[in-house]
């Protein structure tokens, strides 16, 4: 091979390296400024649930949960555990559920020493939900303390599909 060839060769390779750098530096800056984006967004009033968030050419799904750090004996059970609750609520979000409610009234009826009589009413309502699905990429954009350290903030993402 002569040598015009080689350089060729060598300066394809380092700008497709250099390039390849160059854009994943471009995601993790654009991640980075998505995240505290959300923390501002969060701070200036708190919320949980699930949210569907715009920028200028991209739209993303969030779902933001807290757990209590005292009901956790690690981080690495802590994190699993809002793993699996955030993508109960995307799950919920993208294929949606079914809700049934059953109302259960139960009277009582008591006398007392004077013949009268006392009638208690307990009124039990039981909610159930069901989904089923998946949902596929569901990344932790960040967590943080809240509460003064009692409680941790988790904020999963997803971009969505259809808005570029």
């Amino acid at each position: 091979m002569n040598s015009s060839k080689i350089l060729t060769i060598i300066f394809v390779l380092l700008f497709s390296f250099f390039g390849n750098i160059m854009l994943s530096q471009g995601f993790n800056n654009d991640k980075l400024s998505f995240s505290n984006f959300i923390k501002r967004m969060y701070n200036s009033s708190p919320f949980e649930g699930v949210k569907v968030v715009d920028d200028y050419d991209h739209q993303y799904f969030i779902s933001v949960l807290s757990l209590d750090k005292t009901k956790y004996p690690t981080a690495s059970t802590m994190n699993r555990v809002a793993q699996v609750k955030a993508q109960s609520q995307a799950n919920t979000f993208f294929n949606g559920s079914v809700v049934s409610s059953d109302l259960i009234i139960k009277t009582t009826e008591t006398k007392a020493d004077n013949d009268k009589t006392k009638t208690i009413t307990e009124t039990v309502e039981s909610i159930k939900e069901n989904a089923s699905g998946f949902v596929n990429a569901l990344e932790l954009l960040t967590n943080f303390e809240i509460e003064e350290g009692k409680r941790m903030l988790f904020i999963f993402f997803k971009e969505m599909e259809g808005k570029k």
